[in-house]
């Protein structure tokens, strides 16, 4: 019997079945020029399929949400054909991929984002921190435009158009990115939305834009092919902590378990030297909530078995590990040891350091770095 018997074991979900519990984290790898997936992607994303589960790095919705320099988006038809190759070569190596939506609000810098949009947010409050943007300038975040009620439902608009665009890509799902600070969590967070209009205020105001965009991205392609991410506690992208967070979230689950989605995806940030989400309150999730809860952050394939064996997860992310080791999943089936990605290119570069690195077990196509 192998130590990490259910990790490897299939999960059938009301959309698709998967062939073991291991999940491909988003993780922003900026190789796309202009917001379009690079020509190498398609390898990339193919040579890790043996993942159940990829969740494609986070891609904009919007011109103006963008972020990143050379993030991708799937708000135009070039990205969505870019978008196409990726998910067909996935699906040829019988892999799931799922899309995660984000805006990334006041996050960013409009050097960015294209045609320079400014940056925009539920109220106007910088963020502090630096951006690298075109020509390898470090930049400051500048002050962002706060959102009309017109513009915030546009934004709302722009998810559910993106959700479509991915599922008519072929996407088996989508992730919407309500974490780490972006413009969800920014609608969520008091610190960033000092509205005072019913997208501000109390616990219930300051969630309708999440779950807005929920009810219309449910409606759009199914609530068996929507999934969120969320991050409470982890202070990211200068959100401090504040006391109405566990409340916030128990709404937010409350009100994601009476949609019926697919699943909440929590991310864990200790290992980035964030706060970690407390055990009690994931506990208070699964309570909360009866259908598919994936775990990540600082995962490993023993703390994984734990979590799917007690019962706080049903899959889970590894995120880094992906980068140097596409056949993850077969590495951890063989005990096999792993390697370490070298951090100078994980968020730029071409090919080295990104479809360069060698699978142990180049018999299995699923994990073949040929091109």
């Amino acid at each position: 019997m192998s130590s990490i018997e259910k990790l490897l074991s299939p999960l059938v979900t009301p959309a698709f079945t998967l062939r073991n519990r291991v999940v491909m984290a988003p993780m922003s790898r900026r190789r796309s020029q202009d917001g379009v997936p690079g020509p190498s992607a398609h390898v990339y994303y193919g040579q890790r399929a043996g993942a159940g589960l990829i969740i494609a790095e986070n891609s904009a919705v919007a011109a103006n949400g963008v972020g990143y320099l050379n993030a991708p988006g799937i708000y135009n038809d070039t990205q969505k054909a870019a978008w196409k190759r990726i998910v067909d070569e996935v699906h040829a190596r019988d892999g799931k991929i799922v899309l995660q939506l984000v805006h990334t609000g006041r996050i960013g810098h409009p050097l960015n984002n294209e045609g320079d949009a400014l940056l925009v947010a539920p109220s106007a409050v910088r963020a502090a921190g630096i951006m690298r943007t075109p020509g390898d300038q470090y930049l400051e975040m500048p002050g962002p435009q706060p959102l009309s009620i017109a513009g915030t439902q546009s934004l709302i608009e722009a998810h559910i158009q993106a959700a479509k665009s991915a599922i008519e890509a072929g996407f088996d799902s989508v992730e919407i990115h309500g974490a780490h600070g972006f413009l969800v969590e920014q609608f969520l967070h008091p610190h960033t939305n000092r509205r005072t209009d019913h997208y501000g205020g109390s616990i219930v105001n300051r969630s309708r834009f999440l779950l807005e965009i929920m009810e219309g991205v449910t409606a759009a392609i199914g609530k068996e092919r929507t999934g969120i991410r969320l991050s409470p506690f982890a202070v990211l992208n200068d959100l401090p902590a504040y006391q109405e967070e566990t409340a916030t979230h128990q709404y937010i689950t409350d009100a994601l378990q009476e949609m019926g989605i697919l699943y909440i995806h929590l991310s864990d940030q200790p290992s980035n030297g964030y706060p970690a989400i407390p055990p009690a309150y994931i506990r208070d999730v699964r309570k909360r909530f009866s259908n598919l809860i994936i775990l990540a952050g600082g995962q490993t394939a023993e703390s994984a078995e734990f979590n799917l064996q007690s019962g706080l997860a049903d899959l889970i992310a590894f995120g880094r590990p992906f980068i140097a080791n596409p056949d993850l999943v077969e590495r951890f089936r063989h005990n096999a040891p792993l390697i370490a990605g070298n951090k100078d290119t994980f968020y730029q570069g071409g090919d080295n350091g990104y479809i360069d690195y060698p699978a142990i077990y180049t018999d299995n196509a699923l994990c073949s770095n040929v091109l």
